[in-house]
């Protein structure tokens, strides 16, 4: 199937597959599925400012299904993701407009590619870290249905010193948080979802988990309600900019749509440990395939 707006050619059966897949796991884990779906999109021959806009534009359908979903489920704290929007809007626009900068220069997909890769590993270790604590610890084990961390005691410092106003967030379970840092974790967000693509999930669901002290079910719900507000601007951002393939988007979002259902469904039998550990081969099956089309130059098929 030829799409004329980013001159490429890429069979709807593969982009179908790849959206329900993106969105089985974008439902699970409350991410937007960007670190599959872009580096996907790049393997495919995607032109890497086209994967971070049409990325964003097939992301906000599949997680307004999969938030819908989580909030049946008790699994959104509104209140948290209000406070979140403000701070990743301004990050978006930040790192779509250095993605606009880039696109004058002939090396965006090395950049932008290197990048991304670079983050998703680094996610990727610090999570097998830190689940590797957490099910040594007595109570952290994933049979006590507890959501335990053993990188707990840091969101319980940031709560306590982090700069005032401070609000509390019953849903989350949370007494005392300082609103500019939920801001804080907002904006670095953005400012990878502007830049990277998607909704930035990857960074934001283990942020809330870890720096905020957010329960990882409310993490995943909340995120995904978060995600359809910046993925939107994001999307109007990127188009304005020449970024965005809509055909492209809409033929992923018919197995998102599926896959983001199911996936939401399975996080209420799971506990958060589990959550966190399943994880964490996923940013690295991302980084791979980008590796794989930075070292070979052409698409994998």
């Amino acid at each position: 199937m030829d799409f004329p707006i980013s001159h490429v050619h890429i069979s709807p059966v593969w982009l179908v597959t790849m959206g329900f897949i993106v969105g089985l796991f974008g439902g699970f884990f409350g991410v937007g599925g960007s670190f599959l779906a872009g580096p996907a999109l790049f393997g495919f021959g995607v032109p890497m400012n086209f994967v971070v806009g049409t990325d964003l534009a097939h992301i906000v359908g599949k997680s307004i299904v999969a938030a819908r979903k989580h909030g049946t489920l008790g699994n959104i704290d509104l209140k948290l993701a209000g406070f979140m929007v403000a701070g990743t809007i301004f990050g978006v626009e930040i790192g779509a407009q250095l993605i606009q900068a880039l696109k004058r220069t002939a090396h965006i997909d090395i950049v932008v590619g290197g990048s991304f890769m670079l983050l998703l590993v680094g996610i990727s270790a610090f999570m097998s870290w830190e689940c590797w604590r957490t099910v040594r610890m007595p109570a952290g084990k994933p049979a006590s249905g507890r959501d335990v961390s053993a990188f707990r005691h840091v969101a319980v410092v940031i709560q306590r010193f982090g700069p005032p106003p401070y609000i509390d967030l019953p849903v989350s379970g949370l007494k005392r948080v300082s609103v500019w840092t939920i801001i804080m974790v907002s904006l670095v967000g953005g400012f990878f979802s502007g830049f990277l693509g998607g909704g930035a999930g990857y960074i934001r669901m283990p942020a809330m988990v870890y720096l905020l002290g957010v329960p990882t079910h409310v993490a995943i719900g909340t995120d995904l309600f978060e995600i359809i507000i910046s993925a939107s601007y994001g999307t109007l951002s990127h188009a304005l900019k020449g970024n965005v393939d809509i055909l492209l988007a809409l033929v992923m979002h018919t197995g998102a749509a599926i896959g983001a259902q199911i996936g939401a469904t399975m996080t209420q039998y799971v506990t958060g440990v589990r959550i966190r550990i399943a994880f964490i081969p996923l940013p690295l099956i991302g980084a791979a395939i980008i590796l794989h089309g930075l070292l070979t130059g052409h698409p994998v098929k």
